[in-house]
């Protein structure tokens, strides 16, 4: 028998009370030999989440060769004293665990996660691989040659050459201005580079042991000790590396890439680390102008102009120094109308306050978007670290949707004013330059480059 479908109007129901937060039960403890323990107990699942940070990274060691913390925590999962790299990953799967290493421009880590019952044999790993890594030559080779096709690679995607190269404008000679090696770099990697370069780093005085998951904190604690405890070695010394460089007035890099049927436009211009105290002001105004899917950047120039399907904004926080960035992948006849509409935007955001409406729509996302991330062990493993490393405040979890809430449209007006340097913002398209060169003029003076960073006018 058929039946008829009834609309019924109704208004939109208003949002419920957000839910409370319950925050784990954390403990801070500092190991004999100087590693320093955060543990938060979350209990969902028979399962933990840990990292063991080294607060030294690639910008560390960049007037050495860009990328080579990234290349030593590479290597060093594959192999120790006591294990070959086939005996790494078979004892992984006896236990049910995953385990991986990296590094980025302020930290290395070895990052893990596995069954609370296995908690101790996995930590012997993991300590194994903090104090004893062997780094064999065959998987040096190995994975230096792939470091090599890597790095031929990046050099076709117009993503990184615009990260490159608005890298290298923002900060000039620091070693943030060095995203990557070159191929040639790359070649002249040696694995004695790398021991150096791990014993420096991975000390646990220099370390970070950050476990959340099913455990009781007092007993992992005295497991950690057991494992970790006859570790030693020292803090690396700190050098100060050059200023970053300070462009004023806009300017207009255009890296060539011959044939490309769309350009990749990324501007972007100094901000603040997250120990800043105007931090959660400046998130809160990158959310309304291009941090989230119902931003105006988003709505203007994907939802009305049709220009491109994902354009974005995010504050990049690295320890030292921070910076703003927008980036859209545009049609190559759009790309002067594209770069108007971000800057129309901009000023907006400039010029006048953000209605009370929008206001509370971007509130309610960016509470959203943090209470979500602290639902798995992993998510609340990413908030704690972020908070240790940077050293934030104990409270700054607790605070961060009350202090979200309480910002206002003069807050965000004066912060647009202070961080969105439209004045001062450096532009990267990377396209061809035939059919974009005119276009990209018009918004500053000109320099022309090819995917390897040599300049061509």
């Amino acid at each position: 028998m058929a039946t008829r479908a009834v609309e019924v109007a109704v208004g939109v129901p208003a949002l419920a009370a957000e839910r409370a937060v319950t925050w784990p039960k954390r403990t801070r403890a500092r190991l004999s030999n100087g590693l320093e323990v955060i543990l938060a107990e979350a209990r969902s699942i028979p399962k933990f989440h840990g990292e063991l940070f080294f607060r030294s990274g690639n910008a560390a060691v960049a007037d050495r060769a860009p990328g080579l913390a990234e290349m030593t925590a590479t290597v060093v999962r594959t192999g120790t004293t006591k294990r070959a790299s086939r005996q790494i990953e078979e004892d992984l799967r006896r236990i049910g665990a995953d385990l991986s290493s990296g590094a980025g421009a302020d930290t290395s880590a070895i990052s893990f996660a596995g069954l609370s019952e296995f908690a101790e044999p996995l930590l012997n790993l993991v300590n194994e691989l903090a104090r004893e890594a062997s780094f064999p030559e065959p998987e040096f080779e190995r994975e230096r040659r792939q470091k090599l096709e890597e790095v031929k690679l990046q050099r076709t995607e117009p993503g990184f050459l615009a990260s490159e190269r608005l890298r290298k404008v923002l900060f000039g000679a620091h070693p943030y201005g060095q995203v990557s090696p070159s191929e040639a770099q790359v070649a002249a990697y040696r694995r004695e580079d790398l021991l150096a370069v791990y014993r420096e780093f991975y000390t646990p005085e220099n370390g970070l042991l950050l476990l959340v998951g099913d455990f009781e904190a007092q007993e992992m604690l005295k497991t950690a000790e057991k494992v970790f405890g006859a570790w030693s070695g020292k803090k690396p010394d700190s050098t100060a590396g050059a200023a970053p460089a300070n462009p004023r007035g806009r300017r207009v890099s255009l890296v060539h890439s011959p044939g490309a049927v769309q350009t990749q436009i990324l501007a972007g211009c100094h901000a603040i680390t997250r120990k800043h105290p105007d931090w959660v002001k400046l998130g809160l105004t990158n959310s309304l102008y291009g941090g989230a899917f119902n931003s105006r950047l988003v709505m203007n120039i994907r939802e009305d102009k049709g220009y491109t399907y994902s354009p974005r904004s995010g504050v990049n926080a690295l320890r030292q120094h921070g910076y703003f960035s927008i980036s859209a992948a545009v049609r190559n006849d759009v790309v002067a109308a594209s770069l108007t509409e971000i800057f129309y935007e901009m000023d907006r955001l400039r010029s006048v306050p953000v209605p009370e409406a929008e206001l509370a729509d971007a509130q309610n996302y960016l509470s959203g978007v943090f209470s979500m991330g602290l639902a798995t062990q992993d998510g609340l493993l990413s908030q704690l670290s972020t908070v240790a490393l940077n050293e934030l405040p104990d409270d700054y979890l607790e605070t961060y949707r009350q202090r979200v809430r309480a910002l206002t449209p003069e807050d965000l007006l004066a912060t647009a004013r202070k961080y969105l340097d439209s004045a001062n913002m450096q532009i990267v398209v990377v396209g061809d330059r035939a059919q974009i060169e005119s276009q990209a003029a018009l918004f500053g003076d000109l320099e022309i480059y090819d995917a390897q960073g040599a300049r061509l006018s």
